[in-house]
């Protein structure tokens, strides 16, 4: 019993809760692996934010989530983030495509995994 207790002291709990964590890191926590029918409401919604790969889903949540609008704004001038249109909702449909997402209420972020998607 007490190594249990040993090994449950080692751990640092303080890192979920702590006021140390960028907001970066904590997007980071919250992006992960989705299929097309799971974000399909979203697009429906008009919710979905498609982000290229130049940039990264946090870099992009970050700016989003801190009001960055002339970074938003310049990175859909380019071409960068987009919202989706109904063929490329129908295309991600028919490959069953896999992307990995980043909710940054109200929106979902989006990048394709596979580089054909």
């Amino acid at each position: 019993m007490g190594k249990d207790k040993q090994k449950t002291g080692d751990l640092n709990y303080a890192v979920l809760n702590s006021e140390e964590i960028s907001t970066g890191e904590k997007l980071e926590k919250y992006t992960g692996e989705i299929r097309w029918s799971y974000l399909k409401p979203h697009f429906e919604a008009g919710s979905l934010i498609w982000v290229s790969d130049e940039l990264s889903l946090t870099e992009v949540g970050e700016a989003v989530t801190n009001d960055h609008s002339d970074t938003v704004d310049s990175w859909k001038k380019q071409g960068l983030l987009l919202i989706p249109s109904e063929p490329h909702a129908e295309y991600w449909e028919s490959i069953d495509a896999c992307f990995c997402a980043l909710v940054v209420s109200p929106f979902v972020l989006v990048q394709p995994i596979d580089s054909e998607s």
